[in-house]
């Protein structure tokens, strides 16, 4: 298979006039997004050689659905990129990808024309002549190109595979069952791995109704206009839509065919998910994934959620199970497997797992080495089965020869000072503990919150050596371009500016 075999399998069960994409009050059928993704890959790929690379550049717009379709099956890449990039950044991966043509916005293009020499450029809604939906590709030949967010350096370029990403499809629709009258919303950059919910959707002859960027109010309009049922959403997504409907009756009355929300991307605070099951009458599934899994690999399903809200909170911090076809291992620094209880490296088997880094040889055995995904991730099995994710293996802060995961600090953090709207924890220099831990936070309007008030509230939640020595007041924290702190930039920027320390907590006994 293909991944045009997702929208020819719509026409051939008679769902070719069933709504596939709804964006601006234009609805596209899957009849019309099969001819869409065949005029686009034909435009652009017209001369290019099966195995070249195509670029798309611009917010989000049906086009570039279409193009998730059309390019990679007529035997090309696609590479995706971020508009939120800098002009220098976008040439730089235009460039490293060899992309020999671009689809973008008409305002991405305007903006890279003076960079893009003779590059041809083919823009959003173009009026372009038919052509049918090429579906010359393998499962193994190479359809996305994805550039990781760069959390610990410069970004690689991930090789998924149209068998990765369906793999990341048939995996996830088990582990979370696409109803048969769902009608999905999705408030995501698609140029994010988390557009494989498109396809996951598709996949299954349902609706997906795209949102140009994230507004609460913009998706609860969506939510009443279209009947939306399920909606995936990030943290920060969430905390705000609850915000809103927190204050708004209405607001909440009109989400009322609302029954899933999905989340990932990026630790979920328990207390929020409290909120969100105190308000709404919703299931909670969460996933747990990366770019080069191609998707969600580990999850949390509503059945969990329930005894979690019921029986035992700690589970509501777990990332979950493997998902069908996911092998799954525990490894400690030698790559040996570790007893259960014990803190190790995440790492990944099965069809999902990407094939490579774009011409990075030495990264691609690194993080495929025995055969495994090394994910960066640190994590625990709880006597429950159910996995639980400690920190990012770059973000563990050692101490007084003590380990100190960052995640357990925020979330302490999130739980005891309501103050703090946003944190993050790491490690700085000292020269007799190693490293101190610091917690730079953003405060709500008004706040004095101050290091020896988190302490007291920290004081029997979390062991002394784990509560944070510094406390720096932010007014935003650095993100990577897909929405992630970085907290390599933040280390940097500590470093570079030692003197937005302040007063630091007296002891770390």
């Amino acid at each position: 298979m293909n991944l045009a075999d997702l929208l020819t399998d719509q026409i051939a069960t008679g769902r070719a006039d069933a709504p596939a994409l709804i964006h601006d009050a234009q609805t596209w059928t899957f009849a019309d997004l099969i001819d869409r993704a065949g005029a686009i890959a034909s435009a652009l790929t017209a001369g290019l050689p099966p195995g070249h690379r195509v670029a798309v550049l611009g917010e989000n717009h049906p086009d570039t659905v279409a193009a998730y379709y059309g390019v990679p099956s007529s035997g090309h890449v696609l590479t995706f990129l971020n508009h939120r990039l800098s002009d220098g950044e976008i040439l730089e991966q235009l460039d490293r990808s060899a992309s020999g043509v671009l689809l973008a916005s008409q305002a991405q293009a305007e903006r890279m024309a003076p960079l893009l020499d003779d590059r041809p450029v083919i823009t959003f809604g173009a009026d372009l002549p038919p052509a049918p939906l090429a579906s010359v590709a393998q499962s193994a030949d190479p359809a996305w190109l994805l550039f990781t967010s760069g959390t610990t350096g410069t970004p690689k370029g991930a090789l998924l595979s149209h068998g990765s990403l369906l793999a990341a499809i048939n995996s996830s629709s088990v582990a979370r069952p696409i109803p048969e009258d769902d009608v999905f919303a999705f408030p995501f950059p698609l140029c994010h791995v988390a557009g494989y919910n498109v396809l996951r959707t598709h996949a299954r002859g349902r609706p997906v109704v795209l949102l140009d960027r994230f507004d609460p109010s913009t998706l609860v309009a969506c939510i009443t206009e279209h009947s939306v049922t399920s909606v995936s959403l990030a943290a920060t997504m969430l905390a705000g839509l609850l915000d809103l409907l927190e204050t708004n009756p209405q607001a909440l009355r009109d989400v009322a065919t609302l029954r899933t929300i999905s989340y990932g991307a990026s630790p979920m605070p328990v207390e929020l998910l409290h909120r969100c099951d105190q308000l709404l009458t919703v299931d909670l599934s969460q996933g747990f994934g990366m770019t080069e899994l191609s998707g969600n690999a580990i999850f949390l399903d509503a059945s969990a959620h329930r005894r979690g809200f019921r029986d035992d909170a700690t589970i509501l911090a777990a990332a979950g199970s493997p998902g069908p076809g996911v092998a799954m291992r525990l490894v400690g620094p030698d790559d040996a497997d570790i007893e259960p209880g014990e803190i190790g490296e995440i790492c990944i088997a099965g069809p999902q797992v990407m094939l490579g880094y774009l011409d990075d040889d030495d990264a691609t055995a690194a993080a495929l080495r025995g055969g495994w995904m090394h994910t960066g991730d640190l994590g625990r099995l709880r006597p429950d089965g159910l996995i639980e994710v400690v920190d990012r293996l770059k973000d563990m802060i050692v101490t007084g020869g003590e380990n100190v995961a960052s995640l357990e600090v925020e979330r302490a953090i999130l739980a005891t000072c309501p103050e703090v709207v946003e944190v993050a924890v790491v490690g700085i220099p000292d020269p007799r503990w190693g490293e101190n831990v610091c917690a730079c936070v953003i405060l709500g309007p008004g706040s004095t919150l101050g290091i020896d008030e988190i302490t007291r509230r920290l004081d029997g939640r979390l062991a002394r050596f784990k509560t944070p020595r510094h406390l720096v007041v932010l007014d935003e924290l650095p993100l990577t371009h897909s929405g992630k702190v970085a907290k390599a930039m933040l280390r940097d920027e500590l470093a570079a500016e030692p003197d937005l320390l302040g007063p630091r907590r007296s002891s770390v006994s």
